[in-house]
């Protein structure tokens, strides 16, 4: 009896294990995969995965680490002017990083998953509609 429940036991922690390691890859998949509209973009819907997944996740942008002083952990840390400018993406450093515009430090750094085109594209828009908490 002892036996089967030893083995009960470790095919439960093999299954947690599977379940837990095959979430991240589902959801940086489901992010990457994830279409971004023209317009009507939404900060909780499509920016916020995008930022939870490529920027925090990494422990880069989160709320210990903080990388450059900038948590993209909500919309209240990651609005910050001069970063962010509602309606101009143009003159946002936050553009110019995931650009990789010259005179900004590229984001995310070598070694981490790029940012998609439409994920570029999407975070822009969401900037020139005002970058809105919506």
């Amino acid at each position: 009896m002892k036996n089967i429940l030893n083995s009960i036991s470790i095919v439960t922690i093999i299954f947690w294990v599977f379940l837990g390691g095959c979430k991240d890859t589902v959801t940086n998949k489901q992010v990457d995969d994830a279409i971004i509209p023209a317009s009507n973009v939404l900060f909780g819907k499509h920016i916020q995965p995008i930022f939870n997944v490529k920027c925090t996740n990494s422990g880069c942008h989160d709320d210990e680490t903080r990388a450059g002083s900038y948590s993209l952990t909500t919309w209240t840390n990651a609005h910050v002017p001069g970063i962010i400018n509602d309606y101009e993406p143009e003159t946002s450093r936050l553009v110019w990083a995931i650009e990789g515009q010259l005179g900004s430090n590229g984001m995310p750094p070598l070694g981490y998953p790029s940012l998609t085109k439409n994920q570029i594209d999407g975070i822009k828009t969401w900037i020139k509609e005002g970058a809105k908490n919506n």
